[in-house]
């Protein structure tokens, strides 16, 4: 039996994602509505919470109803990831460049997407191999290209530049979920974990080869009560790939 073709399902998927919807039927069900409570209920439970059928009981709709408005639940967690993204800078496709120099913009970038995690988590939980390419997700692009225009990178390199601060981003905002998940499941802060583990340690780990592993993991510990800091992280990390970037410029 020949395969379908995914064709028709990605251009009506793309159509959906710029506008392209349904009228409102009698129910008074409009994609909107069903986006926002799709949103609503992974910001309480969680992407793996929302279906189709939570959504129509949300809406106090039925379930099959949704389906003459968004055809699948892949339709509906992109149509999310696409309205949560028009909050990061109000469709301004200005903000960042005018955050400052070419750095201030990819600090005011990376913080942006840094609270946006913060307030919706479970878009880490979105791993598309492909981009979503709704509007608001092309705003974005747009938005936060601006400050590297005219810095002395190629077009191929401003993309990989932002790629490289959009990940580390995604990645320090994961540890951070990690490391409150942690705390929330074992009912305890991570200064009362170092509290309880930082003295046993003394004791035990008296291994010559293990003073350099020692030494620097106290300092740690003294610095943040843990392990470590996901916004240490993060903040020195994002220093270091602008750093890497500018050294980039100015051996041209």
């Amino acid at each position: 039996m020949a395969r379908r073709s995914p064709a028709p399902d990605l251009v009506r998927s793309i159509y959906l994602l710029w506008g392209h919807h349904p009228s409102p039927g009698r129910s008074g069900l409009t994609v909107s509505a069903i986006v926002r409570a799709g949103i609503e209920i992974a910001d309480a439970a969680g992407l793996d919470a929302v279906s189709m059928r939570k959504v129509a009981d949300h809406l106090g709709a039925g379930t099959m109803s949704l389906y003459a408005y968004v055809p699948s639940k892949d339709d509906l967690t992109a149509l999310m990831a696409d309205a949560v993204y028009a909050e990061l800078y109000d469709n301004d496709v200005e903000a960042a460049a005018r955050a400052g120099g070419w750095r201030a913009g990819m600090r005011f970038v990376a913080r942006r997407n840094w609270d946006l995690y913060a307030r919706h988590p479970w878009l880490l939980d979105l791993r598309p191999s492909r981009p979503l390419l709704g509007p608001n997700v092309s705003r974005k692009y747009e938005t936060e290209l601006r400050p590297l225009e005219g810095i002395g990178l190629s077009d191929i390199e401003m993309d990989a530049a932002l790629a490289l601060v959009l990940s580390h981003v995604d990645s320090a905002a994961r540890a951070d979920r990690t490391a409150s998940r942690t705390q929330d499941d074992s009912g305890m802060s991570d200064a009362q974990w170092w509290g309880i583990v930082a003295p046993v340690l003394e004791q035990v780990m008296v291994d010559a080869d293990l003073v350099l592993s020692g030494r620097v993991g106290s300092a740690v510990g003294a610095e943040f009560n843990a392990a470590q800091d996901p916004e240490h992280a993060f903040a020195f990390g994002l220093d270091t790939i602008l750093d890497g970037i500018q050294a980039r410029i100015d051996r041209r």
